[in-house]
């Protein structure tokens, strides 16, 4: 690929279908824009989900997610030109250096922000829309030792929370948000949330708070508890069953007690 200005940004296969199902093709990368444009689109996206970031020295200077992006920038041209060798240690410097292990063949899309950028691992085959962002621990990691697709896609707007493991060939849909801590292994549906070991949908889009101004949604903290919630429901079940079960022991009681005192 040629490191020249013109500019395009990831495309996609076929559209999903209306339904929000997450056949959609994979994404592939057109006529590159330049690394430049793309490392200012990442640097400028951090002032917008991280109210820590004051301003653009300190992001180039002190954010270890950026940095990681950044080498990966590089070591991505460089592998797809087939220049192999200096991508995979391209790759492995900008490991050292940030904590941050993303293999020089995964597909990232624009403004991509890693917050917090520790052992996050991203495999060589997994492929990453625009304005995705990735909190410490994340893996997209594979679960085959054979050669083709054996990492995940995640869709434009993904939003994964700190630890959360996305493994094998499967897809994240645009919008979706990846509950802190919890392993996925099956595909999901465009706009849901998703929480627990393995993971489990919990809510869908229209059920959660929308931002106004266009910014994407971080409050990733505000998950439901579908355990919780059966456990509660358990509980409220038993109290209602003792309840009864008291109501019935006086009635047999009062009815033991008439037939007494008739037979007296």
């Amino acid at each position: 690929m040629i490191m020249g200005r013109r500019k395009s940004t990831l495309v996609k296969g076929p559209a999903a279908p209306a339904t929000g199902g997450t056949s959609a093709g994979p994404l592939r990368e057109a006529a590159p824009l330049s690394i430049w444009t793309l490392i200012r689109e990442d640097i400028a996206c951090v002032r917008s989900r991280d109210p820590a970031a004051r301003n653009t020295l300190e992001i180039i200077l002190t954010y270890p997610g950026v940095h990681a992006v950044v080498w990966h920038r590089v070591a991505g041209r460089l592998w797809r030109r087939g220049i192999k060798f200096p991508a995979r240690f391209l790759s492995w410097f900008g490991r050292f250096l940030s904590n941050v292990d993303i293999h020089p063949g995964a597909t990232i899309g624009r403004r991509f922000f890693i917050d917090h950028g520790a052992c996050v691992v991203v495999g060589e085959t997994a492929e990453v829309g625009d304005d995705v962002t990735l909190y410490h621990g994340v893996t997209l990691g594979g679960t085959s030792w054979t050669a083709g697709k054996r990492h995940p896609t995640l869709r434009d707007g993904v939003l994964v929370g700190a630890g959360a493991k996305i493994l094998g060939p499967i897809t994240v849909g645009a919008g979706c948000r990846i509950g802190a801590n919890s392993v996925v292994i099956e595909d999901v549906p465009p706009g849901m949330t998703v929480v627990g070991i393995p993971g489990r949908v919990v809510k869908p889009l229209s059920d959660r708070r929308r931002i106004g101004d266009g910014r994407i949604d971080l409050e990733h903290h505000l998950m439901p508890d579908p355990v919780g919630e059966a456990i509660a429901s358990l509980l409220d079940r038993i109290e209602f069953l003792e309840a009864r079960l008291s109501h019935l022991q006086g009635e047999m009681h009062r009815t033991r007690g008439a037939a007494s005192e008739e037979a007296a």
